[in-house]
């Protein structure tokens, strides 16, 4: 499929350059119709009915399927969940915390974990401690800033895979390596990096794999996934509970939790989404192999640090080609990034702010077009001048 085939399945990307992928990705039109047609389904048929609730059970099953097919892994060990944040906290919470022990966080974790782990710290008086691994973005080896952080009570390790506020992607298999030595879990806010990385979530070895379906891969938002591993499910206890998430016998009586990832399940949700985020996924395949898609990104990335590097007020964070599809800069001319972010949107050209570093994001997918990088260059010129 051309790529201009391939764009015009995206209804938001008629009428604006779009360059946001990393806070929300574009629906497009087959995932639209899939969640329509789902949700008829379920009004023709009940909506509550031994009819609809054989559906449901289906839906979940390939849904599952098809996000343990893109991270590479069984699909017992995916619960389904509505984001990366409600992932990172059940692994958090789930965790049989005691005073005294040692959680570490990176630098440049969302501020929607930061505050999960401050409200766990007050709550069972355990330690955390923050690495520095914004100041290896062009220089040092996170691995051994990670390594030169853990204590002898440390348990969890809480960081992402693809930082979202600089783009840097962390070496995951050696980082999960050097903490399983010490036996510290890994837990992993996925945000940046599913439908942009090509994963193998066995051969990385890590423990929790907390991920969103409305990113890169386009999905609707509302519907994300937590991978547990084989090893780290029987240490972590369902802390949200519900239905879907427990065995019952023919009296209702409660005997224990489901097998594997799904006894993090909680109860209703939005069904029809489900298949939504499999049309998105399986668009994206038509495309391509998530190597050839992820090999596309980076071009594109590097075509847009260098057009920016060109610019003579504009500084990029990284000091050499991304190695994602986040590309991070600042102003060096005083104009506050906010401003300019709010002229660009005037003119269809979306980006967004981060506040730490204060600097200005733009993301671009497998879909871009050096057109639309154009634009957004020439239109940031147009400003700065």
């Amino acid at each position: 499929m051309t790529k201009d085939n391939h764009r015009q399945q995206f209804p938001a990307l008629a009428n604006k350059a779009y360059f946001n992928y990393g806070g929300q990705g574009p629906l497009p039109e087959p995932a639209l119709e899939a969640i329509y047609q789902a949700y008829k389904r379920v009004q023709l048929g009940g909506p509550f009915s031994a009819e609809v609730g054989a559906w449901v059970v289906q839906e979940a099953m390939l849904t599952r399927r098809a996000i343990a097919s893109e991270l590479t892994v069984p699909p017992e060990t995916i619960a389904l969940t509505e984001d990366v944040t409600v992932g990172c906290n059940i692994a958090l919470w789930g965790i049989d915390w005691k005073a005294g022990d040692h959680l570490l966080l990176s630098d440049c974790e969302h501020p929607g974990i930061v505050a999960s782990v401050m409200e766990l710290q007050r709550r069972f008086n355990i330690e955390v401690s923050i690495c520095p691994l914004a100041a290896t973005l062009n220089e040092g080896d996170p691995v051994a800033v990670i390594a030169d952080s853990l204590q002898p009570n440390t348990r969890l390790l809480v960081i992402s895979h693809i930082l979202w506020n600089t783009g840097q992607v962390l070496p995951l298999a050696e980082i999960v390596k050097v903490c399983h030595q010490t036996g510290v879990k890994v837990l992993v806010d996925a945000a940046q990096s599913v439908g942009v990385l090509p994963l193998n979530l066995i051969e990385s070895g890590v423990d929790f794999y907390a991920l969103t379906g409305h990113k890169w891969w386009c999905g609707p938002e509302g519907l994300g996934g937590l991978y547990v591993s084989a090893e780290a499910l029987a240490e972590l206890h369902p802390v949200f509970i519900g239905w879907r998430g427990i065995v019952t016998d023919s009296s209702a009586k409660v005997l224990g939790w489901k097998p594997g990832s799904q006894r993090y399940e909680i109860a209703t949700s939005a069904y029809p989404l489900y298949a939504g985020l499999r049309s998105a996924i399986a668009l994206q395949h038509e495309w391509g192999t998530i190597e050839e898609r992820y090999a596309e990104i980076c071009r594109l990335s590097k075509y847009l640090w260098e057009r920016l590097s060109e610019l003579p007020d504009v500084e990029c964070l990284r000091k050499s080609a991304p190695e994602a599809g986040l590309v991070s800069f600042r102003l060096t001319n005083g104009m506050p990034h906010k401003k300019l972010v709010d002229l660009l949107e005037k003119q269809g050209v979306m980006v967004r702010t981060i506040l730490n570093p204060d600097c200005v994001r733009a993301c671009v997918h497998y879909f871009t077009t050096e057109a639309e990088i154009n634009t957004l260059v020439g239109a940031i010129a147009n400003q700065l001048v």
